[in-house]
């Protein structure tokens, strides 16, 4: 909530706030769900739910001081199930799908482009992409995991049902991704 009303508090144009899908979906409470969940543990940490939704009304407001962070971080389980575990939730895979679900649970689907695609670039004074993206309406299920040379990636959300696939049409070519 205080940093919601620093960012509205500025002049527009030089401070803004990026912003990502766990700010937006979870609050502290999944961190303890029955036992510590290490793969929920993020810096800045998880506040509590009067938090969370005052960063969903700032962000699907159409405000031009937020926008798309995901900060993604794709640390090993290992380096995650420890006793000093890193931060940092992998989000990478899911992330349009849980903005778009976001955005559709407020009835803000209009402004989900300018969040995730025109904000940022308009705030930092750097050109708009291109390329686009179609979200398709359809449900799968999220990985458990992602397997690598180096080890298991273990996604936001994962095993979960998820609805929204992407369509990336670029100028070149058409890529679907069911994830």
């Amino acid at each position: 909530m205080d940093a919601v009303r620093f960012v509205e508090s500025c002049e527009e144009g030089f401070v803004a706030a990026t912003v990502t899908p766990r700010h937006l979906l979870l609050n502290r409470n999944v961190l303890f769900q029955g036992r510590l969940q290490p793969h929920n543990h993020c810096l800045p940490v998880l506040k509590r739910e009067i938090h969370r939704q005052a960063i969903v009304s700032a962000v699907t407001s159409g405000s031009k001081r937020f926008f798309l962070g995901t900060d993604g971080a794709p640390h090993e389980r290992r380096r995650k199930e420890c006793p000093c575990g890193c931060a940092g939730i992998y989000n990478a895979p899911v992330a349009l799908a849980l903005y778009a679900k976001v955005f559709e649970e407020v009835g803000a689907l209009d402004k989900l482009e300018a969040f995730t695609s025109l904000n940022g670039p308009d705030f930092y004074g750097l050109p708009r992409n291109t390329s686009k993206i179609k979200l398709i309406k359809t449900s799968w299920k999220v990985p458990e995991s992602f397997s690598f040379s180096f080890g298991d990636i273990i996604p936001m959300f994962a095993g979960e049902t998820l609805v929204a696939s992407i369509l990336l049409i670029t100028r070149k070519s058409v890529f679907t991704n069911r994830l």
